[in-house]
């Protein structure tokens, strides 16, 4: 296996660090990628996370997954994992890289354009060309919660076939978006899932365990580790979803968090005028599940609050 000046032989596992650009300090931005390679052939899977700057719970999977030597002795293939892509924005705390644009909208990408397409343009012509299959970890942006999930491109039964055996708690199909990662691997029939889990700028346990059995499960199913790990299914399945927005701006206070399965006309939460007079009482216009919900306080009406599956 050929990475730019890196070759990687059968057996071996070489962390390698892949220049994408410099700073105006002159200091180089490298993607370190850590490849894990079998002495036995089969499939190559690409573990990814950090496209955005801020979202920590995705680093903190493949973090965890590289430090307790999950990817070290495979059986068969090959395991890509890039803990973090967006380098400037980890270390900004932002989503996005200097000029605010975002990787994730930049594919894919250009040798000589800004930072974020010369990251889309590393990942499009020296990771993508060597992947059958792979997982892109997130998490819900702008001080929204999202329940874990995995998102699965709309009409590709490959890729809905690798989000059922990561068995996340909520499948959901979903159409790509022009410039992401997803539609620029189903451009080249690679399935591609996203892992949405947790919230920005956060740490949570439960989407971070969800997101390790996911990666598990998937590399047994392709016969990448040896079985012994698995749970039966415990996801539910959507095909839709819609946002649930402030009816009026204030203090908002959520009474029901996501996670959960709710009823038309069900009482979700409140916005409060600050000055004690006024209250909004929100509530679920139609029945489904909740999958994300925003922790902000203050909002603007027309505010997303809850994102609301079915």
């Amino acid at each position: 296996m050929q990475i730019g000046q890196y070759k990687i032989n059968p057996g071996e596992n070489k962390e390698i660090n892949l220049y994408v650009g410099a700073l105006p300090t002159g200091t180089g931005v490298y993607v370190k990628s850590h490849i894990f390679r079998s002495q036995k052939p089969g499939p190559t899977m690409l573990v990814l996370a950090g496209m955005h700057g801020d979202e920590i719970n995705g680093i903190e999977i493949v973090r965890q997954a590289i430090f307790s030597g999950l990817f070290d002795d495979l059986i068969a293939g090959t395991v890509i994992a890039i803990p973090v892509l967006n380098i400037y924005g980890f270390m900004n705390f932002s989503r996005y890289v200097p000029d605010g644009k975002d990787v994730n909208r930049s594919f894919p990408g250009s040798a000589n354009g800004s930072l974020a397409s010369r990251v889309a343009h590393m990942m499009t012509k020296k990771i993508l060309p060597l992947v059958d299959f792979g997982i892109d970890f997130h998490t819900g942006g702008d001080s929204r919660f999202n329940y874990p999930q995995v998102r699965y491109t709309i009409r590709s039964e490959a890729s809905r076939e690798l989000a059922t055996i990561f068995n996340a708690p909520v499948l959901l199909e979903k159409s790509t978006i022009a410039k992401t990662l997803r539609a620029e691997a189903r451009s080249r029939k690679i399935p591609v899932i996203v892992y949405e889990g947790g919230e920005s700028l956060r740490l949570d346990g439960h989407s971070i365990e969800v997101g390790l059995d996911g990666i598990k499960q998937i590399l047994q199913a392709k016969s990448m580790l040896d079985p012994g790990f698995a749970y039966g299914a415990r996801f539910h399945d959507f095909k839709r979803s819609t946002w649930i927005r402030a009816h009026q701006s204030g203090i908002f206070v959520w009474s029901e968090g996501s996670g959960r399965p709710v009823k038309k006309g069900d009482i979700l939460g409140s916005i409060y005028n600050p000055n004690g007079t006024e209250k909004t009482t929100v509530v679920a216009h139609k029945p489904g599940f909740l999958i994300a919900h925003n922790n902000i306080p203050v909002v603007n009406i027309g505010d997303a609050l809850f994102n609301l599956a079915y």
